[in-house]
């Protein structure tokens, strides 16, 4: 019997048929149903070394998950052992050389209160529920990117267990092609058991964000895309149209109301704040909750959902936004967001890693919620129609942001694709690793 052979692991095997089989293989989007040939759930680094050895040995494939968020790129998990590392919850926060070292299983929610306290931030991005380690190896946009860039490249080491089962530390002065590879390669070499990355001293700073009527959308977007060729990189904007539901979690005011919302982030003085969001400011918000706050304020600005949700959800990078066509394809959708891009996010630091820059000037998110085949018919009809309409302003793809499988060559450069899978031949040469996004060895 198949579970008679498995190693001794702390947290222990799931297998189908056991009683927490359908928890264990969960994800964040309810939608998508995971299949894998079992789940491990290690407690510890030598917990998953033993998981891949057995994984290696029983010709699986070997997914490493956390959160369970962007599982849809992952496909057909037939053959495969999920490598659920939630349990490593390690962190420990050295304030006074601003670094930060989690376990490959720990959130944001985690860290930013810990952070907070030194006046200090992290460079995470929309939601406090999202694992460190997939964010950063996928890229990781947030608050701050516009004057710090991508989470990706504040990352100083990893430990991974490689396909091998060895434990190895990657950083600049140690295996530096991995080093190089992890950051924006995802998990197709190895199985992080531990990030270490840098943090910024942020002790207050303005934010906020400016709600208006849903019928307020277009003159709301007008607005805001004509302000920004004149932010500095020290402000992060983001634009949305949501359609809140009635439900405990959402704030009183917003609960069961469509609202076209602003939400900021200002490295810089109430004054300078607020001359730059008055454009803005003049459209007369029904409501302004713009102030001089604490860094812990951003994890919970963008008011993204905690628990898991079936949704179905598509975005671009592009140059210019169709405004008149993002206001209709807002109609059917839950969220339409719209963050801008550039400054850092388009400046190539050196060092940085294999994700060093994102093209275009904003990235445009989509989101539908899915109840039924009625709303799932809904929801595809309106996301193909804000898919054609970026169509022709497209300068890339975030792929964090992409749901489903995919070509990931197109997601990088030429060279810098060729390299990827340079590394991932030494290091996986029999592609056991499956990353959310899939890099072949050469």
């Amino acid at each position: 019997m198949l579970s008679a052979t498995l190693p001794s692991l702390s947290a222990g095997f799931v297998l189908p048929g056991d009683p927490s089989w359908d928890h264990a293989r969960s994800g964040f989007n309810l939608t998508l149903d995971q299949h894998p040939a079992a789940v491990a759930l290690p407690a510890d680094a030598r917990d998953v070394a033993a998981a891949v050895n057995y994984a290696r040995a029983a010709g699986w494939r070997v997914a490493p998950q956390a959160t369970g968020h962007n599982q849809g790129p992952l496909g057909d998990l037939e053959g495969t052992l999920l490598l659920n590392v939630s349990g490593l919850q390690e962190v420990r926060v050295d304030p006074g050389a601003r670094r930060v070292r989690v376990g490959a299983g720990v959130k944001w929610e985690r860290v930013v209160g810990r952070l907070n306290a030194y006046g200090l931030a992290g460079l995470h991005g929309s939601s406090p529920d999202v694992g460190i380690a997939g964010y950063s190896l996928g890229g990781g946009i947030g608050w701050l990117s516009r004057k710090y860039g991508m989470q990706a490249n504040a990352v100083t080491a990893f430990e991974l267990v490689l396909a091998d089962g060895r434990l190895v530390r990657t950083d600049p002065d140690h295996h530096p092609d991995l080093f190089w590879a992890l950051r924006g390669g995802g998990g197709n070499f190895g199985v992080v058991t531990a990030i270490e990355f840098e943090v910024k001293p942020v002790d207050q700073l303005y934010a906020g964000a400016l709600f208006f009527e849903a019928e307020r959308s277009g003159d709301m977007l007008d607005a805001w895309t004509a302000l920004l060729p004149h932010l500095p990189e020290e402000l992060m904007s983001w634009a949305s149209i949501i359609h809140f539901p009635p439900i405990p979690d959402v704030p009183e005011f917003a609960r069961g109301r469509s609202l076209a919302v602003i939400m900021a982030a200002h490295l810089g003085s109430e004054a300078e704040g607020r001359d730059l969001l008055a454009p803005l400011r003049a459209l007369g918000p029904v409501r302004d909750t713009f102030a001089m706050v604490p860094p812990i304020v951003l994890s919970d600005l963008a008011m993204d959902p905690l628990d898991p949700l079936p949704f179905q959800l598509s975005h671009g990078l592009v140059d210019a936004l169709p405004v008149d066509a993002m206001v209709a394809a807002s109609e059917t959708l839950t969220l339409v967001q719209f963050r801008h891009m550039g400054g850092a996010l388009a400046r190539e630091t050196p060092g940085a890693g294999a994700r060093a820059t994102l093209p275009g000037e904003i990235c445009a998110m989509a989101l539908g919620v899915v109840m039924d085949e009625e709303s799932g018919r809904a929801v595809r009809g309106a996301l193909h129609a804000f898919d054609a309409a970026l169509r022709p302003h497209r300068a890339g793809d975030y792929p964090n942001f992409v749901e489903e499988p995919s070509d990931a060559s197109g997601f990088f450069a030429p060279g810098v694709w060729q390299r990827l899978r340079e590394v991932k031949g030494r290091f996986d040469p029999t592609d056991l690793f499956a990353g959310n996004h899939h890099i072949p060895p050469a």
